[in-house]
Order: C-alpha cells, then structure tokens, then sequence
C-alpha cells in the first residue's frame, strides 16, 4: 500500500510538472533558430520551427535580434481610436523558438479603445508610459469576476492568459502603454469582430439568442464590421 500511494505521488508530481511546462512555449533545443520566410539562403543546414525556417546559426547576425521603431507613435485615426505595434517572429527574427513578444499600443485622447479581446496562448504584462489608462479582465465561468484599475504613468498590470480584457484611455492626452506577453504568437481573438464579423456570418439567430437581441439588433450589428 505504501508503494501504491508513493506512486500516486510521484504519479500527482509529474502531472503537475506537465501542466507547469506547458504553460507556455515550448522551451528550444538550441541557443536561438533565427526565423526565415522560406528555406532560401538558410544554408546547408536549415531547420522547419514554430512554421518558420531556420537560418544557419553560422549565419546568424545582430541585425536577426533587432528592431528599430517603437518610438513612433501608431496611427489612431480609426474606429476604435487605438493602434497596436507587435514586435515578434516576424519582426525580430531572432525571436522565434524565445517564446516571448512585445507590443506597443497608442490609444487617442480621451475614449482610445483596445477593445476587448484575449490571447489565447500568452499572459500579458502590461505598463504605461503615457497617459491614463482604465483597464480591466474577466475571469472565466461561473464566476464571472472583473478586474479593473486606473493606471497612470509608470503603472504595471497582468491580464491572465486567456482571459477577455481591455484597455480604455481616460486622458484629455494621447496615451501610450508597452506589453510583453509571454509567447512569440501569443494570437489574439477581438471579441466583437470575432461574433460579429466572422466569415461567414453566424447565423443571426444564434447571436439573437445568446446576446438577447431581436433579430434585427442583430443584423444590424453584423453590418457595422
């Protein structure tokens, strides 16, 4: 009996150790696997990773571990008065197999909207440079709970992977807010654009029912994305 709960133990242990190392990207084989858009010029030696092509680490320069541009501030002339700069694979190339990416959000004066949204495979950790930002997330069912805080100038927040959150500039200013998040294509699923720009549409009467909308509501909202 002993034996058999010595088992159970280790059994617990290992599973525990599984799910801890899948929460997130897969930690790689090699020092870095510079990411190339077809395995032209990736040499002798090339490797298929994360769906990209390897360059030749013998190859590999500085250039493949840099960017240059996050000093200039996103286009927010639209809809949702934000604009969101990724800094990933397929910017940095070096990034790819790291398992960790950047992004920089401008937000316009007063009501710059990041819209709801989640990232299915990466947590995202979140500070402000500029401005004043009301953020917030919600956990999952049943519970329900929201999450929410002001944050200005030099603030730091965490939105759970998976988790549906948003980011709402309260300033009279322009806003400015830097993340990384914790996979090199952590994805993003916008939740209005999601439901209501799908393709092809969902059936009116689904999104009448789950939103307890009438039928036109409905068709209408499909219209304005």
């Amino acid at each position: 009996m002993k034996g058999v709960n010595h088992f159970l133990v280790v059994f617990a242990f290992l599973a525990l150790a599984s799910t801890l190392a899948s929460a997130s990207d897969p930690s790689s084989l090699m020092d870095f696997c510079v990411a190339l858009n077809g395995p032209k010029n990736a040499g002798m030696h090339s490797y298929f990773v994360n769906g990209k092509f390897c360059k030749d680490p013998k190859l590999a320069t500085a250039d493949d571990f840099f960017f240059s541009g996050l000093d200039k501030a996103g286009n927010t002339s639209n809809a949702v008065g934000s604009k969101v700069t990724p800094v990933n694979a397929d910017q940095i190339p070096g990034l790819n197999t790291l398992g960790i990416s950047l992004v920089r959000t401008d937000y316009a004066p007063y009501g710059g909207l990041n819209p709801p949204h989640s990232h299915p495979r990466g947590t995202e950790i979140l500070v402000v440079i500029k401005g004043e930002l009301y953020v917030g997330f919600v956990t999952s069912n049943p519970d329900n709970r929201f999450f929410t805080k002001v944050l200005k100038t030099g603030d730091v927040f965490v939105f759970p992977v998976g988790l549906i959150h948003f980011q709402l500039n309260i300033g009279k200013t322009d806003a400015i807010a830097f993340a990384g998040l914790s996979s090199q294509n952590p994805g993003v699923i916008i939740i209005a654009n999601a439901v209501f720009d799908s393709n092809p549409p969902i059936n009116p009467g689904v999104l009448t029912k789950a939103f307890k909308l009438e039928k036109k509501v409905a068709e209408y909202l499909q219209t304005q994305f």
